[in-house]
């Protein structure tokens, strides 16, 4: 089976919907309120996992209630996860996400995910070196995000970095990376000299625009899907998952563009940045549904 590594965080979302997003200080009444998995890592980690790959997760949870709840969902997806250890006296990270209008705004609290340090990513060389390919994001310490590349480098393991939430990454860092998946804008903020942009490697995901990118120096453009969205929560970590699935398979770049970005455009048809996301048969079914209206 293809192998993925997922090096990144693991959150519960807490999901509130609303009619219109409140202006600052003011209250509006929300329409309805539900907890469920996220954290970019664990779902970009489930994306992979229902599409055929043997994935395993490296990261921390607190030893809190959501940290267990979390653990557990992730192990009923069949995911591997013997290298995520829970932080003592320390919260599970958490997102509030307001959903609105088929948008939404999200505040990420750390908790445990601040502990990925460098000295706990050193622990799992072996793991990293004998992955297919590595997925990794921002929301845990970016001197471990630069170490486990330094790893993957080292052991010439492909590596997926997703610069999400956006911040500025050294040069040196992004150059570590085999591709690199920023929305449109991450990718503004992390070329602000587009003249620097990496296109070698660069795949930048444009809603229901569909995905931009680069490939023996030629520019390359595939257009989104013909969807309702729902809930555009974890749209992208579903696009990073499914990509990771189907290069670690073997799928070219263009192939494997493709086929994320079909997962991508089933994932927001469900509230939910799990919950929507698709299995192997539903992202080829989606693809030919897709060919036969052209």
């Amino acid at each position: 089976m293809a192998k993925v590594t997922v090096v990144g965080s693991i959150n519960m979302d807490m999901v509130t919907s609303t009619s219109v997003f409140p202006k600052q200080g003011e209250t509006v009444k929300g329409e309805s309120f539900i907890t469920m998995p996220g954290g970019k890592g664990a779902n970009q980690a489930v994306a992979a996992a229902r599409l055929g790959a043997e994935v395993n997760i490296i990261g921390r949870v607190g030893d809190d209630p959501f940290g267990k709840i979390l653990l557990d969902g992730l192990v009923e997806e069949g995911i591997d996860v013997s290298n995520v250890e829970p932080v003592t006296g320390c919260s599970t990270g958490i997102a509030s996400i307001i959903l609105s209008d088929q948008d939404n705004r999200i505040i990420v609290t750390s908790g445990a995910n601040d502990y990925v340090t460098v000295d706990f990513i050193n622990q799992f060389e072996e793991v990293l070196a004998g992955s297919d390919i590595v997925v990794l994001q921002l929301e845990i310490p970016l001197d471990a995000v630069e170490r486990t590349l330094e790893i993957c480098n080292k052991h010439k393991t492909k590596v997926i970095l997703n610069p999400a939430p956006a911040e500025r990454i050294p040069t040196e860092v992004m150059a570590l990376a085999t591709y690199i998946t920023p929305n449109e804008t991450e990718y503004d903020m992390l070329f602000q000299d587009h003249s620097e942009t990496p296109d070698h490697s660069l795949i930048v995901t444009e809603g229901k625009a569909g995905v931009s990118w680069h490939e023996h120096g030629v520019k390359k453009h595939i257009a989104g899907h013909r969807v309702k969205a729902v809930d555009t929560t974890g749209a992208g970590d579903t696009f990073n998952g499914a990509l990771a699935a189907s290069l670690a398979k073997g799928l070219d770049l263009s192939q494997s563009i493709s086929y994320a970005n079909a997962a991508a455009a089933l994932s927001v048809q469900t509230l939910g940045a799990q919950s929507g996301m698709p299995t192997n048969d539903q992202v080829i079914q989606q693809l030919e549904r897709e060919k036969e209206s052209l």
